[in-house]
C-alpha cells in the first residue's frame, strides 16, 4: 500500500504524515537520504552491485565515483548480500592531521558495530578490551597492538574490512596503514579490502600501486567506477520516488530537476525529497547550492590553514574556472589578473591537480554541475 498525501493539509504537515505513515508502514523510500543497505532499494546499480560482489574474493577492491553517485550504498548492500562478518570505518570522521589515537579510536567505533561477529576473535588478542558493547584498542605502551598484528588476528575468520572515503587516510600514519595492508594482501587470505573514495585521484595517491616507494607497489586491485544516470535513468528515478510519495508531478518539473542534478543520484535524492515538502523547485535548487557553496568554502578554509594565500589561490582557481577558464592559458591569465601578480607555473598546476585530484573539476569543467552553480558565490 502506497503512502499518500493528504489534501488540504499544509506543506510540512504533508511532509511529516508522507515519513510518518511510511515508516509505520516499514516502507522504503526511494527518496530517503541515508545509504541504501538492500538491493530492492538501490535504483538501478544492479550492474555495479553484482561486479563489486562478484569481486569480494580479491584482497583489495576499490569503489570510486564523484560525490554523492552512490558509493557507499552500492557498498552496504554488497556488504549485506556478501554474508560474510564485514566491518566498516568511516574515514570521514579523520581530521586531515589525525593522530594514531585518533586512528585507533576510529578502529573501536568500526569494530565496536561489528562485535556479536567478531567477538570470538577479538577477545583473544593482546591489546584489545571489550567492555560491554565497546571494543578499546590500546594504540601505545606494552599492550599496544599494531595494525599488522590486528589483521593477522581477525584473519582467523573470513572478513571484510570496508574502509569508506578512504582517501582521509592520507597523512602522518598513512604508511603505517598500508605496510599492515601490504602484509595482510601477502599472508591474510581470509581479509578483503574494499576502499571507496571520492575524491578518486587522492585514493589512487594514497595506494601508490605504481609508486616504487609505496609498500603497496605493484599490487593488483580491481576497480568499480560509479558513473552518474543517464537523462531516462535520472527521469524513472524522479517519477518512481515521488509515485512512492503518492505525489504526481508534472512531467516539466522533472525535467528541470534531470537537467540541474545532471545525473547524480544524491542531488536527484536531495531534490525529490524536499520538493515533497517545499513544492517550489526555485527553494529546492537554492538549498542544494547553498549546501555545495558551504562544502565549496569548507575546501578553501582547509587550505587556508597552511596559509591564507593558499586559501586565497583555491579560491581564485574556483572562481575562474567558473567563469568559463577552460584552458591553461586562460585559467592562468584569469587568476593572475585576480591576485595582481604574475602566477607561477608550478604553483597553479599544484592547484589544478589537486583539485582534480579532489574530483572537484576535470578538464577545467566542474565534476558537480551543483558546485558549477555555488562557485558563482564564493
Amino acid at each position: 500500500m502506497k503512502g499518500s498525501l493528504r489534501p488540504g493539509s499544509s506543506t510540512l504537515t504533508e511532509s511529516f504524515y508522507f515519513w510518518g505513515r511510511s515508516i509505520l508502514l516499514g516502507q522504503k523510500l526511494l527518496f530517503d537520504e541515508r545509504p541504501k543497505t538492500e538491493r530492492r532499494d538501490l535504483f538501478d546499480r544492479e550492474r555495479e552491485l553484482e561486479e563489486l560482489v562478484n569481486n569480494l574474493h580479491r584482497p583489495l577492491v576499490v569503489v570510486t565515483g564523484v560525490r554523492r553517485i552512490g558509493k557507499t550504498s552500492t557498498l552496504m548492500v554488497a556488504l549485506r548480500e556478501s554474508g560474510l562478518p564485514f566491518l566498516v570505518v568511516d574515514a570521514r570522521k579523520l581530521r586531515d592531521n589525525y593522530s594514531l589515537g585518533d586512528l585507533y579510536a576510529l578502529l573501536s567505533q568500526a569494530l565496536s558495530s561489528s562485535l556479536d561477529r567478531l567477538k570470538d576473535v577479538l577477545s583473544r588478542v593482546q591489546g584489545v578490551s571489550i567492555m560491554g558493547n565497546y571494543v578499546e584498542l590500546s594504540w601505545k605502551g606494552k599492550r599496544y597492538v599494531s595494525l599488522g598484528d590486528l589483521f593477522d588476528h581477525l584473519n582467523e575468520k573470513r572478513i571484510i574490512i570496508a574502509v569508506d572515503e578512504a582517501q582521509r587516510l592520507r597523512g602522518p600514519h598513512s604508511g603505517e596503514i598500508k605496510n599492515a595492508m601490504a602484509h595482510a594482501y601477502d599472508y591474510d587470505r581470509n581479509l578483503t579490502f574494499v576502499l571507496t573514495g571520492s575524491e578518486v585521484g587522492l585514493l589512487h595517491e594514497f595506494l601508490g600501486t605504481e609508486d616504487e616507494g609505496s609498500p603497496l607497489y605493484s599490487r593488483y586491485y580491481h576497480e568499480v567506477r560509479l558513473e552518474r544516470f543517464s537523462r531516462e535513468q535520472s527521469f524513472q528515478f524522479l517519477e518512481r520516488g515521488f509515485s512512492e510519495a503518492g505525489m504526481k508531478v508534472e512531467e516539466s518539473v522533472i525535467e528541470e530537476m534531470v537537467e540541474f542534478f545532471d545525473g547524480i543520484p544524491g542531488w536527484l535524492t536531495v531534490a525529490g525529497n524536499h520538493y515533497l515538502s517545499r513544492r517550489d523547485l526555485g527553494e529546492v535548487k537554492e538549498m542544494s547550492v547553498r549546501l555545495a557553496l558551504n562544502e565549496l568554502r569548507n575546501l578553501i578554509e582547509s587550505k587556508a590553514r597552511i596559509s591564507e594565500v593558499t586559501g586565497r589561490r583555491y579560491r581564485e582557481v574556483l572562481k575562474c574556472v567558473g567563469e568559463g577558464a577552460n584552458s591553461w592559458s586562460k585559467l592562468e591569465r584569469c587568476v593572475s589578473e585576480r591576485e595582481g601578480v604574475a602566477l607561477s607555473s608550478s604553483v597553479l598546476s599544484n592547484v589544478i591537480s589537486q583539485l582534480e585530484g579532489m574530483s572537484v573539476i576535470s578538464g577545467y569543467q566542474f565534476l558537480d554541475p551543483v558546485y558549477r552553480e555555488a562557485v558563482k558565490r564564493l
